[in-house]
């Protein structure tokens, strides 16, 4: 076993790390207060080549592997989780779903754009009756002949406004099941496409999370997303490896609240020494480490799964399930050692705390994880 990073890897680490606190730490507090999108941090990354990391070169993309990818997610998500969500999203869902399956048309028409931050991307799964249930698709495409009719609701969608096109999952034929289950390519400013309310959220309030409603929008059949009832098998493998990427955002808010307890307990003194010299704070610092240091190893063996070609669906879902949990109690505790400052904006932990939550529960909630690791578990 050989768990050195190559010194590619450790370039786009560091690259990563450096616009994270150059790029992204300043301003991050106001833009979370006032859920402020990072338009102008978005198309820095792109330029960056953040955004079509592990596409291929033909279409703009990276051609990166994944390991690559959850260090540059890692790294960004210790400093503003609504900015690498940003980057999970157009990487692991949009571009890697477009990429895998989609057409070449597809890909030189809109592939080209996602890939080099020209355009953003989102994915449309989650609905009011069907969040973790995906199969439950209420928005329909009635097959027209030469197009498709989209009606329906999308609820949490993450650039739901600042996207130019959307993934959207929808029910063809209802007899059919989950085998009637399309995807569908559908750019901003078609007809019948309206954009809810943004969403005012807890954490990640710098991401722009909305509804949206489709009201007889007609989508070319060549927007179709494979075969004839292909899009729920597609939706279920893009969540797969999007998972990875959401595992190491949740390192990465880890990581990030971790460092903050350490400086900081490290120079706050109480009772005449140094919190770190007091054994209740030290031993948190331990755990804290301990933990932090096996979920990036579950979120490094989920990504090496992806890239040696293995199934990755277990080990995907096991590091989400475990990194979001590490970042809960990280997050929990780095407030706890700040005591009244960590209750305080300036501190930032309070924030990453905030952020941790969502990491729990979108791209598949924990529970789903169990879902998807005991079956695997007992069908073996």
């Amino acid at each position: 076993m050989d768990f050195g990073l190559t010194e590619e890897h450790l370039m786009i680490r560091d690259a990563a790390r450096d616009f994270a606190r150059t790029e992204l730490l300043p301003g991050v507090i106001e833009r979370d207060t006032h859920q402020r999108f990072p338009a102008e941090q978005v198309k820095k990354m792109g330029e960056l080549g953040f955004l079509g990391m592990m596409a291929d070169p033909k279409y703009g993309g990276g051609g990166m592997d994944t390991i690559s990818y959850v260090l540059v997610m890692e790294e960004l998500s210790k400093i503003d989780a609504s900015a690498s969500v940003i980057v999970s999203v157009n990487n692991s869902l949009v571009c890697w779903g477009l990429d895998t399956y989609g057409n070449d048309a597809q890909k030189e028409k809109y592939l080209t754009k996602l890939t080099t931050g020209e355009s953003i991307g989102a994915f449309c799964l989650s609905e009011p009756e069907a969040g973790s249930d995906a199969t439950s698709q209420k928005t329909t495409a009635i097959d027209k002949g030469d197009h498709y009719v989209l009606n329906g609701t999308k609820n949490w969608i993450t650039n739901g406004s600042t996207a130019d096109y959307y993934l959207v999952i929808a029910q063809t034929d209802r007899e059919k099941k989950h085998r009637g289950i399309n995807a569908f390519i559908v750019e901003k400013g078609w007809d019948g496409f309206e954009i809810g309310v943004k969403e005012d959220k807890l954490g990640i309030r710098g991401s722009d999370t909305h509804s949206l409603i489709f009201n007889d929008v007609k989508v070319p059949k060549e927007n179709r997303i494979g075969e004839d009832g292909f899009g729920f098998k597609f939706a279920m493998k893009t969540l797969s490896g999007g998972r990875i990427g959401i595992a190491a955002q949740a390192l990465g808010i880890a990581s990030g609240a971790y460092e903050l307890a350490r400086d900081y307990s490290k120079v706050r003194k109480a009772f005449g020494t140094e919190i770190c010299n007091h054994q209740a704070i030290a031993f948190k610092l331990a755990d804290m480490y301990t933990n932090i240091t096996a979920a990036r190893h579950m979120v490094m063996q989920s990504a090496w799964d992806k890239d040696m070609g293995n199934n990755y669906d277990v080990s995907g879902a096991a590091a989400k399930l475990f990194a979001s949990q590490v970042a809960m109690e990280t997050s929990v505790e780095a407030v706890q050692i700040h005591g009244g400052n960590g209750y305080v904006k300036e501190y930032h932990v309070e924030r990453l705390m905030r952020d941790a939550k969502i990491t729990q529960i979108y791209e598949g909630t924990s529970e789903i994880q169990k879902i998807v690791i005991s079956r695997a578990l007992l069908r073996d």
